[in-house]
């Protein structure tokens, strides 16, 4: 995921979770909201709760890997959390609770949504 694609500063994810639409199943919360330019941004939040290091560097890997394969909106600034349970689930299980949740969030787009 290029740079330009990530939300980095602490104001960002604030303004999504204020202001953000909240979608939340037993692996992920997406919060999404319009964003400032044109180009969708994630950030992505995988508290200590989750695990070590290793499992939550692993779950923000296979999470980015996910969003790289859908069709998203553009415009958009996009914060995904996992949840505890997300640590034992495989990257499929993760894609399609994402892909679901965006979805919802009215942010995915065209009829194939799960696919690229």
């Amino acid at each position: 995921m290029r740079r330009e694609h990530r939300l980095r500063r602490r104001a960002d994810f604030a303004a999504v979770y204020r202001t953000g639409k909240v979608e939340g199943n037993r692996l992920l919360v997406v919060r999404a909201r319009p964003g400032e330019g044109g180009v969708t941004r994630f950030g992505f939040a995988v508290g200590k709760v989750v695990g070590g290091a290793v499992v939550r560097n692993r779950i923000k890997r296979r999470l980015r890997a996910a969003c790289d394969t859908l069709r998203i909106v553009e415009g958009l600034d996009i914060v995904i959390g996992a949840r505890r349970t997300a640590a034992e689930a495989d990257y499929a299980a993760l894609r399609h609770s994402l892909a679901t949740l965006l979805g919802r969030a009215g942010a995915l787009r065209g009829p194939s949504q799960e696919s690229r």
